[in-house]
């Protein structure tokens, strides 16, 4: 079973509720049918002007029998949603009447369904920029109690399965971190455990990834990766991490036996932290184009409640896949 048939059945198996905040995109209305049809989640929520999502559902040929659809302007609950958000935001100089009209826009109402519980998780992106997702989800969702900054991991599957987990890798920070602190690689590194455990359902091994092995090279980026590695082992005692390591050091039995004999990580890594974008961006591309893997992601984590940002090239398949990985981020 996929990586992707695997996210689907988890999904299927919790029935929880997911909101699409962009419901007037073609793609989403269509893909809004695919996971109700499939029981990927008990209830999906489109936002916007039912006139005009019908529209859209019509000009598809979609049925929008037993999916939701709720316009920001007109909800019931815009009063409650607008109180929030101004307790949210009134330290930065927000008023009541600033709140009231702002929380109409999609991407804010949807993530105050989740994080006032009318949703279980929210999905976006389509026809938004990763930017303006974030956003929605710093100033609303918020990131768990004890991280300062979210980051994003990919999902590697491979056909090496003799490689990381049964072939899978936890790859980050590869979209969202662009030159991460010590102290961000280290959140970076909780937040990738955690979903090593969600997705990979195997204990992270987690290898802090640089152009050197264990003092074979010197300068401030190995400095960094160094002092990240303390900094984890002394605040979580109850991970498996070391480092710095090389990629091949990381993830190869007999190249990390020769390299680093004493780690406890060497040549059996799962969750690879790369210490810095460009790095693992290259990285994960690499993997993906040249070795055939198929990369799943980015998947926001870090966030107090589960939330997904699309690319605005996704497919349909794109967001019904996405929807069922967030989906089975949701803790009971």
């Amino acid at each position: 079973m996929t990586f992707a048939q695997t996210m689907k059945e988890r999904a299927i198996a919790m029935q929880k509720r997911l909101v699409l905040p962009e419901g007037t995109e073609e793609r989403t209305v269509v893909a809004a049918r695919r996971i109700i049809n499939e029981k990927i989640a008990a209830k999906v929520t489109l936002l916007g002007n039912l006139e005009a999502v019908t529209k859209v559902a019509e000009g598809a040929g979609i049925d929008l029998k037993g999916i939701e659809v709720i316009d920001p302007q007109e909800s019931a609950w815009r009063e409650r949603f607008a109180q929030e958000y101004y307790a949210l935001r009134q330290h930065k100089g927000m008023s009541a009447e600033e709140a009231y009209a702002s929380i109409v826009s999609p991407l804010r109402f949807g993530a105050m369904m989740v994080r006032l519980g009318e949703s279980d998780a929210m999905v976006g992106g389509a026809e938004n920029t990763t930017g303006n997702v974030l956003l929605a989800a710093f100033q609303i969702i918020k990131t768990k109690v004890g991280i300062k900054s979210a980051s994003s991991c990919f999902v590697m599957a491979t056909e090496k399965h003799e490689l990381g987990a049964n072939g899978s890798f936890i790859f980050s920070d590869c979209a969202t971190i662009v030159d991460p602190t010590a102290e961000q690689l280290v959140e970076i590194a909780e937040a990738s455990a955690h979903s090593c455990k969600t997705f990979l359902n195997v204990e992270p091994v987690i290898a802090f990834l640089s152009y050197s092995t264990k003092g074979s090279a010197k300068g401030p980026m190995v400095d960094k990766v160094t002092a990240a590695v303390k900094l984890l082992q002394d605040k979580r005692s109850d991970l498996l991490a070391d480092g710095e390591l090389q990629l091949d050091a990381a993830i190869v039995r007999s190249v990390g036996e020769s390299k680093a004999p004493t780690s406890p990580v060497a040549g059996k890594a799962n969750v690879l932290i790369f210490p810095d974008l460009q790095a693992g961006n290259i990285g994960y591309k690499l993997v993906q184009r040249l070795a055939g893997a198929q990369a799943y992601g980015p998947i926001l984590q870090g966030f107090a409640k589960p939330i997904s940002d699309l690319s605005r090239g996704c497919s349909i398949d794109d967001i019904v896949v996405t929807s069922a990985i967030t989906l089975a981020q949701v803790e009971n």
